[in-house]
């Protein structure tokens, strides 16, 4: 029963980050540079830092937490910078890509990587014992993200680019294709981050911290070394393209409403490492799906992507192959977060 409360709440914050991209297309009047950089305030900083507050129990403060370890807060910073590059390629997959195509493919890689590489870490035997059953289940999700890759591959090929260009404005298939690898590759070091700010989260436990939030202060370190990287980024292209101006010159009423969809967008994006934190503190403790508990999270990424995808017309006019191969692929991932507990 646990792990079916803890799976619910991974995804429910699972549908909160799929649903995270929606909000941009209210964002008005703003370029790209500025609308990533301030709903990154929101995400990457406001609402990670309130989580990590939710860890701090009386009579401790966050700094002493964070002080703790072998230097771990700035490991997992270090790692969170390196994560921080494939946020910024994560969000220009989908412009290129699309919401489904592109989470498929950077969370495909994502998935993989996020697991595998903690786990050897550690020194697991993947070919023997739950080594091998994390490699199986890992291997079950890469799998049904492929079968929907492929179906993005069909849909392609059965679009005009008229309506290509309809469904996604900026679509570039050989581009998107290169930043959503690189995206996915990335993006994984937000697990090794996750894994090196455990001292952190020990220290919290030790504390008398809810095991519901004791991951949260290790996450705001990654998601703060995340947001340095980009906005480094976001700021420099705003010099470039001279967007600077985007954050003072629209009308007080236009720059409400995209301060508002910025704090959603970046409220929803952080659902899903609050939904982890909070859903693996009902896993046992060194278990296979504790392990695994990161490629649950990427591959209910991926379905509630392609279901935003289908709701936002991405797949609008393709064949029924395509929508087949789309349907299994889908249901490989739903059945790869199940797998282990079988």
């Amino acid at each position: 029963m646990n792990f079916l409360v803890g799976l619910a709440v991974i995804a429910i914050g699972s549908f909160g980050q799929s649903s995270s991209y929606v909000p941009i297309n209210k964002v008005k009047n703003w370029s790209w540079e500025s609308f990533w950089l301030t709903q990154g305030i929101f995400a990457w900083l406001v609402f990670p830092f309130l989580g990590a507050m939710l860890a701090i129990p009386a009579g401790h403060t966050l700094g002493g937490l964070l002080s703790a370890g072998d230097g771990a807060a700035l490991k997992t910073m270090f790692y969170g910078a390196l994560w921080g590059v494939g946020g910024l390629t994560f969000g220009l997959s989908m412009r290129y890509l699309g919401i489904a195509l592109g989470q498929s493919i950077a969370l495909g890689t994502c998935s993989a990587f996020g697991t595998i590489i903690p786990a050897i870490m550690k020194g697991t035997d993947l070919f023997s014992g739950s080594g091998l059953m994390l490699l199986i289940a890992v291997s079950i999700a890469i799998a049904g993200i492929a079968v929907i890759g492929y179906a993005g591959a069909l849909r392609n090929q059965n679009m005009s680019e008229e309506q290509r260009r309809a469904a996604i404005k900026d679509f570039a298939l050989g581009k998107g294709l290169l930043v959503a690898l690189l995206a996915g590759v990335m993006s994984a070091c937000f697990s090794l981050g996750l894994e090196a700010g455990q001292p952190i989260a020990d220290a919290a436990a030790a504390a008398g911290a809810s095991s519901l939030f004791v991951t949260l202060p290790a996450t705001l370190m990654v998601t703060l070394g995340g947001f340095i990287t980009n906005a480094a980024y976001c700021l420099f292209q705003n010099v470039k393209n001279k967007t600077l101006k985007d954050y003072v010159s629209v009308p007080s009423s236009i720059l409400v409403n995209n301060l508002l969809f910025c704090a959603l967008a970046g409220a929803l994006w952080y659902s899903q490492f609050f939904g982890l934190g909070v859903g693996k503190s009902f896993f046992e403790e060194g278990s296979v799906i504790m392990v695994f508990s990161w490629s649950i999270l990427m591959s209910l990424n991926v379905v509630f992507s392609n279901v935003w995808g289908i709701i936002l017309k991405e797949w609008k006019g393709v064949s029924t192959r395509t929508w087949t191969v789309l349907i299994i692929g889908l249901a490989i991932l739903i059945f790869s977060t199940f797998v282990i507990n079988f």
